[in-house]
């Protein structure tokens, strides 16, 4: 979850003046302003989430002490291959999240048969990613959704319109799905360097080698 603080800084003689910070994680968030409260020249000090939604830092406090022991700070990679001549396609799911204090990441693909289009297999990757997140029992967070394709990232961010026919449903079924699960999502274009893992795992499900591993990732 990032946030901004934002807070009124007082000098001794009286004037004031009002400050607001990037978006941050809400970890440093909270430290950063416990030494502000230190110095005792700030007040109105509060967070603002990507939503606008304003927090108190014992609501803030409150909210990462409820998460500690569930799924959090998740990011998900994407991606879809298509192999026109068997109209059959990968996908590939690769989800980043924090519980416990550990930092772990799944690996999962699959192959759908009767695609019709290498946009649709995207499509189809993003829902598989949330059954994935659903099977985790993620639910009711912020998740960032990173994909190489223009035609997920801008449809779903409701940049671009959909029009394919064949995308329509898919869009249904992934807004449904997230609305269902309560999830507060961020599409996020990324270059196909950055999204390699994904890509890799599309592919092996196009020749059958299917993958579902978790690991725990030692820093």
């Amino acid at each position: 979850m990032k946030i901004r603080i934002e807070w009124t800084y007082k000098i001794p003689k009286g004037q004031e003046a009002v400050f607001s910070s990037e978006e941050i994680p809400a970890e440093t968030a909270i430290v950063i302003a416990e030494d502000l409260e230190r110095l005792e020249r700030s007040k109105n000090l509060h967070f603002v989430d990507q939503y606008d939604s304003g927090w108190s830092i014992k609501e803030l406090k409150a909210y990462l002490k409820g998460i500690e022991t569930e799924p959090h700070n998740v990011i998900v990679y994407f991606d879809g291959g298509y192999e026109r001549t068997r109209r059959n396609a990968g996908l590939g799911c690769v989800i980043y999240y924090e519980q416990n204090g550990k930092s772990y990441r799944l690996r999962a693909n699959t192959q759908l048969d009767e695609l019709t289009s290498n946009n649709e297999a995207e499509y189809a990757a993003l829902y598989f990613c949330l059954q994935e997140l659903e099977q985790l029992e993620i639910h009711h967070l912020p998740i960032r959704f990173n994909g190489d394709s223009r035609i997920v990232i801008n449809g779903m961010s409701n940049e671009w319109p959909v029009i394919e026919e064949q995308l329509i449903p898919w869009v249904n079924r992934i807004e449904g799905k997230i609305a269902e699960m309560g999830l507060q999502p961020e599409y996020e274009l990324v270059p196909r360097k950055a999204n390699a893992e994904a890509d890799k795992l599309a592919t092996q499900a196009l020749n059958g080698i299917v993958i579902s591993a978790e690991s725990e990732i030692i820093v």
